[in-house]
């Protein structure tokens, strides 16, 4: 499935890029859109929709925090499940960003979260963990309609068995890492709100029929598009459809025009 933005929306896009702050992108942007996700100087993969971070994984003291990408976060969550798990392995999700996406307000709790999954590997059966940065991932983030600031727990069975999702939003500025340890010991399904709908990352109608990456593309593009450069573009829009409106009204029949007048009798005479 193809998705095409008009003309109008595309230029911005392409001006966009060539300020400094998403000036990395250029390129990306040629052979995709582009992609605004990330501020500063950084490699970037070689494939459309996010950028890549440094490492695969991040390390917090003896534990590992897994670093969720576009092309990875399926394998990497079904990589601990063994074909005949009856019972769930557990994954930990943060949802973080950086400036362009969480205002540089998830640095605490992604601090927290590191330090609980440090924690949580002392522990004779722990979650396993993971993160997923918005600002390098804009489109997985919008493919599963995600938003920062939030913990996804994922249990994870072998396929084609249903996964369960819980999620819950966490101060960003006050948590700890032992509220994660202490929300661990007790019921997730009690302290987190279960995740069900069409964005559902596994058993959602879209991510069912293949459209959760394309709609999560076409989610990022658009904001990304400048709000005035979607203003101009629905005012061009609106404008040609007055301007072929008017042209047909003016081409068209004349049904108020008066009737041809009457041929006189043939001769003169008169009637």
């Amino acid at each position: 499935m193809r998705f095409y933005l008009p003309a109008f929306a595309v230029l911005p896009l392409l001006a966009a890029a060539a300020d400094g702050p998403f000036e990395q992108y250029k390129a990306q942007f040629q052979n995709f859109l582009s992609n605004f996700g990330s501020v500063g100087s950084k490699p970037v993969d070689d494939k459309p929709g996010f950028a890549a971070p440094p490492a695969a994984e991040k390390a917090a003291g003896e534990a590992k925090v897994q670093i969720l990408t576009l092309d990875n976060w399926k394998d990497t969550l079904y990589g601990p499940v063994r074909p005949d798990a009856t019972d769930p392995e557990e994954w930990w999700v943060l949802i973080t960003g950086r400036n362009k996406t969480c205002f540089g307000h998830c640095t605490k709790l992604e601090a927290a979260f590191d330090e609980a999954a440090q924690k949580f590997a002392t522990f004779s059966k722990s979650p396993h963990t993971g993160l997923v940065n918005c600002d390098d991932q804009p489109v997985l983030c919008n493919s599963w309609a995600a938003n920062v600031g939030t913990v996804w727990v994922f249990e994870m069975l072998p396929p084609p068995a249903p996964v369960n999702i819980y999620r819950r939003r966490f101060n960003m500025s006050s948590t700890t890492a032992d509220d994660f340890v202490d929300l661990y010991a007790q019921d997730v399904k009690k302290e987190f709100y279960p995740y069900t709908g069409y964005f559902h990352p596994f058993d959602g109608p879209l991510a069912k029929n293949g459209l959760a990456v394309p709609i999560g593309y076409v989610l990022w593009a658009f904001n990304a598009i400048p709000s005035w450069a979607m203003m101009l573009g629905i005012s061009f829009l609106s404008r040609s459809m007055m301007n072929r409106r008017m042209g047909n009204q003016t081409n068209g029949p004349r049904n108020n025009a008066a009737p041809p007048p009457r041929a006189g009798p043939a001769g003169g005479a008169r009637p």
